[in-house]
């Protein structure tokens, strides 16, 4: 494959950079870590990327085997991009990002969040110690769109879709999941006022609630 801007630096660190290092590239990734999406789905999760922009960085992806274009079965029946297996790999980097990034004194906490990056940071974010010997299995309906998270084994999965057999289903947005979260907002008032709506036991989504303490931080120069 033919890059058409490169490092021109024999680390793989570079070359790494060099097929997923331009702008939007990662996000494409993280959109696609929860599975395959059309373009119009990609653009809705991607505010701000124009459509030129969306193509061409789609292109260097496929091109770089990063991801593939697939026409979905019925009854959708319609084209859509997928992360390669090689591409998922990527996974782990786009965690430690968001853990990363977090600590960032410049990182504006609470700015809205768009579905799929909001479910992706309960995985980057929950809390091994307080995973620990917990089990819960949660819904989530999020602008439209279906989410399970599943705590077990001292580690936190999430998934697109729908599961009988979760001990709650919340309905909600993104912004006041967010501030439940991760802000600590009540969630019996987000019960009362209607911006939440559940079935199932609300202990077991406060539980959920509950997986998150987020870091302080990084210290400044000079601090």
């Amino acid at each position: 494959m033919a890059i058409k801007r490169s490092y021109s630096d024999g680390c793989a660190a570079a070359h790494a950079l060099d097929l997923v290092g331009e702008r939007w590239a990662l996000l494409i990734v993280r959109e696609l870590l929860l599975g395959p999406k059309r373009f119009t789905d990609l653009r809705a999760g991607l505010a701000g990327i124009s459509p030129n922009v969306l193509t061409q960085r789609l292109g260097e992806l496929e091109a770089a085997f990063v991801l593939r274009r697939r026409k979905l079965p019925p009854p959708a029946s319609a084209w859509a991009y997928e992360l390669t297996d090689w591409g998922r790999e990527l996974e782990p980097a786009v965690m430690e990002l968001v853990r990363w990034g977090l600590r960032s004194p410049a990182f504006i906490r609470g700015a809205p969040l768009g579905v799929d990056a909001l479910v992706l940071s309960f995985k980057a974010l929950a809390c091994p110690r307080r995973l620990h010997g917990r089990e819960l299995r949660i819904q989530l309906q999020l602008e439209g769109q279906a989410f399970l998270v599943e705590a077990g084994g001292g580690e936190l999965k999430v998934r697109r879709g729908e599961d009988e057999h979760a001990r709650a289903c919340a309905t909600t947005d993104t912004q006041t999941l967010l501030r439940l979260a991760y802000g600590k907002a009540d969630l019996h008032e987000a019960l009362r006022s209607g911006k939440l709506t559940l079935s199932g036991d609300p202990a077991a989504l406060q539980a959920f609630f509950d997986l998150f303490a987020l870091p302080g931080p990084a210290p400044q120069a000079g601090a």
